[in-house]
């Protein structure tokens, strides 16, 4: 019945099987080199911080003030050391499962319930979306930034706060952006089918609207979660995210910003990563929005 099913895996004229939309979504992807590459950077990032366990990495935690602001390049230390002489490659892939772990937890936090809202509020439309879009707006008034730090001012300085701030905060990107596309299908020749067999609304909502929204929320997934993560570092630069002795790549930051003089690489390293991480996504966002949007190509 609904679209994401009639017409995009066979002609009807021939009976033809046309390949199926994954298959086609990861041809055009292929064909963005960016997107390759940040897809390549990504493995490899999830891959160290899936592995850490595993790894011959010395304690994150474990001090040293006899080592403490070592270069990098140093004997036992290939990417130096911090004020307290802890070692920092060991540091930047334990906090890469930090970071990289709230920043996914918070996005799929933000686009459960954005999604919902916009979901909802597309579909039934009238007061329901008067009242849910008007909720949206009054989050979205705020700079997000300092909505977050008001909310883990309240809630309380620490890692599983700052994630339930980041993941308000963001809720109404997923909300405005589920909501569009949805007012844009609820006038659809297959919802309208479905209405005339009597379907009841959440199964059209559910079985008809959503499966044809999803790349919509993937694609605003993708590039929300790059904010997340910094967003996240942010919090945790300021003393708001993940408390000592937690290694996480905001707190690896504030750490050394101190000795930005004397030891750059001390937020040199963990800066990096951010960077290299974030704009990694943000072009496998990109190639992904033109993937599954062939009017974008």
């Amino acid at each position: 019945m609904s679209a994401a099913t009639a017409s995009p895996d066979q002609t009807p004229d021939d009976g033809v099987v046309a390949p199926r939309r994954g298959a086609t979504t990861w041809r055009r992807l292929k064909r963005n080199r960016l997107s390759v590459a940040g897809l390549i950077v990504l493995a490899v990032v999830v891959l160290l911080a899936l592995l850490a366990p595993l790894l011959p990495l010395i304690d994150p935690a474990a001090t040293n003030p006899a080592n403490r602001l070592q270069p990098i390049g140093s004997e036992g230390h290939l990417l130096g050391t911090d004020h307290l002489g802890r070692d920092l490659l060991s540091r930047l892939i334990w906090g890469g499962r930090t970071s990289l772990s709230v920043g996914v937890f918070a996005t799929l936090i933000a686009a459960s319930i954005g999604s919902l809202i916009g979901l909802v509020a597309g579909f039934f439309g009238g007061a329901t979306d008067n009242s849910l879009m008007r909720g949206v707006d009054v989050l979205m008034a705020f700079p997000y930034l300092l909505l977050a730090i008001a909310l883990v001012a309240v809630l309380g300085p620490g890692l599983v706060n700052a994630m339930i701030a980041i993941s308000i905060v963001n809720i109404p990107f997923f909300a405005r952006a589920v909501r569009g596309t949805t007012v844009s299908l609820v006038s659809s020749e297959y919802v309208d089918a479905a209405r005339a067999l009597a379907f009841s609304r959440l199964r059209i909502l559910f079985r008809e609207v959503l499966p044809n929204v999803m790349p919509t929320i993937i694609i605003t997934m993708s590039t929300t979660v790059g904010w997340m993560i910094t967003e996240t570092a942010g919090l945790s630069f300021l003393g708001l995210g993940a408390q000592p002795p937690t290694s996480d790549w905001g707190a690896m930051l504030g750490a050394g910003r101190e000795f930005i003089t004397r030891a750059p690489h001390v937020m040199i390293v963990p800066g990096s990563a951010i960077f290299l991480v974030v704009i990694s996504l943000n072009f496998v966002g990109d190639g992904l929005r033109d993937a599954l949007d062939p009017r974008l190509k």
